[in-house]
């Protein structure tokens, strides 16, 4: 765990840092061949539970879905989010973070930022847990979206906000849709990688959902690009599959015993 987070600090300014989200083995296994990190995202609240955003999901989710994703990998770093809730305050922070990592074996949680919370950051780091942080459009906390960081006293609070993340001693920050400008400032004044989603190629690596770049998910702001279209390539195959049903050609002597 220690040596795959030193190895994602290290590319910062060397090599840009791949990462997609997992809530599967079967996906997974296919991702941990080509990303450096492995994101167990709250995002499944609406990927595969369809909610209209991710403050339905509880720990007992996250924990049976990273147990899943954890057996496809082998390399990739594995970091999960920690739910809306889950860490209201420094105790029971701890406690819920504890227990996802002894459940699933992961290497780190990520948390959103909000208020104060750099101190849960502290005490989680302490007690040898490794987090990420995150700023900018913070889905948990923030009920409209809006791009962040346009402004010169926006982009100011952005960088304490990074600067007091990276002191708290997270090993790395998601940059989600900030300014061009600011993910260029941050990424410039912190010595930890950022993890840009809609925050430009200023960040150290990038983040997507893999449903939304696979286009299944339904969901595609302008920050995605969808590299394929499994939704066609699915359909076409139902529709195959129940055309050969119906005509009685499925199944055949070589699918039955």
């Amino acid at each position: 765990m220690i040596n795959k987070i030193k190895n994602i600090i290290k590319k910062k300014n060397k090599s840009k840092i791949v990462s997609l989200t997992a809530y599967s083995k079967s996906i997974a296994k296919i991702l941990d061949k080509h990303c450096d990190i492995v994101l167990v995202g709250d995002s499944m609240a609406n990927v595969l539970y369809g909610h209209k955003n991710t403050h339905k999901i509880n720990l007992e989710n996250i924990i049976q879905h990273t147990k899943s994703v954890k057996m496809g990998i082998k390399k990739s770093l594995l970091v999960v989010d920690l739910p809306k809730g889950t860490y209201k305050n420094a105790k029971t922070a701890e406690k819920n973070a504890k227990l996802v990592c002894k459940k699933t074996g992961c290497d780190a949680v990520k948390l959103e930022s909000y208020k104060n919370n750099f101190r849960i950051i502290k005490k989680l780091v302490k007690k040898k847990i490794p987090v990420m942080g995150h700023i900018g459009y913070t889905p948990q906390f923030k009920k409209k979206f809006k791009i962040e960081g346009q402004k010169k006293s926006e982009i100011k609070k952005l960088l304490n906000e990074a600067r007091l993340i990276e002191k708290a001693g997270a090993f790395s920050i998601v940059l989600e849709c900030i300014s061009s400008k600011a993910a260029r400032i941050i990424t410039n004044n912190v010595n930890i990688p950022t993890i840009g989603i809609g925050s430009s190629t200023n960040c150290d690596g990038q983040i997507l959902v893999t449903d939304d770049m696979l286009g299944i998910s339904g969901f595609y702001p302008k920050f995605v690009k969808k590299y394929a279209n499994l939704n066609r390539i699915i359909e076409k195959a139902v529709k195959k599959y129940t055309r050969e049903v119906k005509l009685k050609k499925f199944p055949t002597n070589k699918n039955i015993f």
